[in-house]
């Protein structure tokens, strides 16, 4: 008996890298499984079957249930035959994994406004889309009186939490990922739907291009960069087991940790009476010092009034 028996999942992206991973380890934890992958290329371009296919086949071979599916995430009817394929073929959906993603890095100043558009159509609004899909469909039957037990496990990245030069288009996405993972999971829990995201490290094509040898095996040695140790925390967050709902993780390696979202600093807050004036501001900032990070320039730790 796996953690998932019953279920059944949609797992975006899942022809390649990690999405395989999410949907071979979620199949053998018992659910039902939508392998979809449009089969492009890292930057999006392109479009082949095969994977996605394939990845399925592999399920079948293994005693699973699986369909595939070559739709694109960023069209509105190819997200909703997404969430039907999963309707038609195995008669509900109880997860989502949106892992679609893709990269075309350039400096901002070098960033052509194509590039911009298709990073944040795929990874933003491919996410948007398929998490609107099934949402709906776990609002229908939750009216219905059915008691909905459902969860989304959305992807951002490191890139968009902290930010990495070179990846504005990327990182933009990737933050607007986990800030809709949180409006989402406040949303959709009414209808007992659990929504969050992961960050995850780990050995792919969109990383190899960046990272190249770094994230390479070493024979003898646990390696830390392969992608399928990402998916167990994943296979984890979509159980009914699991309590956890507007929240992002780093995922990779040996390692799972909780990522604070953005919160107030109590220790850099400038206040006066009335309004502020331009020449009030710079003083009360220079007392208060500038924040770097963890660090401060002057004054550490003091708030100015």
């Amino acid at each position: 008996m796996g953690s998932l028996d019953q279920l059944v999942a949609v797992v975006t992206g899942a022809g390649r890298g990690i999405g395989r991973e999410h949907a071979l380890l979620l199949a053998a934890e018992g659910a039902a499984v939508v392998v979809n992958d449009l089969g492009g290329a890292k930057d999006g371009t392109g479009a082949e079957g095969s994977p996605a296919e394939q990845v399925a086949q592999e399920i079948r071979d293994a005693g699973g249930r699986a369909v595939a599916n070559g739709d694109d995430v960023s069209d509105p009817a190819g997200a909703q035959r997404i969430i039907d394929a999963a309707v038609t073929e195995f008669g509900k959906l109880d997860i989502l994994v949106n892992n679609a993603g893709i990269l075309r890095d350039r400096v901002l100043v070098n960033l052509a406004e194509e590039d911009w558009d298709v990073v944040v159509k795929v990874n933003l609004k491919g996410t948007f889309l398929l998490t609107k899909a099934a949402g709906n469909h776990w609002r229908e039957r939750s009216k219905g009186g059915e008691q909905v037990q459902a969860a989304v496990v959305n992807t951002t990245s490191e890139s968009g939490v902290f930010g990495n030069p070179g990846q504005a288009n990327y990182a933009a996405a990737k933050a607007a990922v986990a800030s809709l993972t949180q409006v989402a999971s406040k949303e959709l829990g009414r209808y007992g739907v659990r929504v969050n995201a992961i960050a995850p490290q780990a050995r792919t094509r969109l990383t190899e291009g960046a990272f190249g040898d770094a994230l390479a095996a070493k024979e003898g040695a646990f390696d830390r960069w392969d992608p399928a140790n990402v998916s167990p925390f994943v296979a984890f967050l979509a159980s009914p087991a699991c309590e956890l709902t507007g929240e992002v993780f780093i995922v990779g390696g040996s390692r799972v940790q909780r990522v604070r979202p953005w919160e107030r600093d109590p220790e850099w807050k400038l206040q006066t009476e009335g309004r502020w004036t331009v020449e009030g501001l710079a003083k009360a900032a220079a007392d208060a010092g500038v924040p770097q990070g963890d660090k401060w320039t002057a004054n550490p730790g003091k708030a100015a009034k």
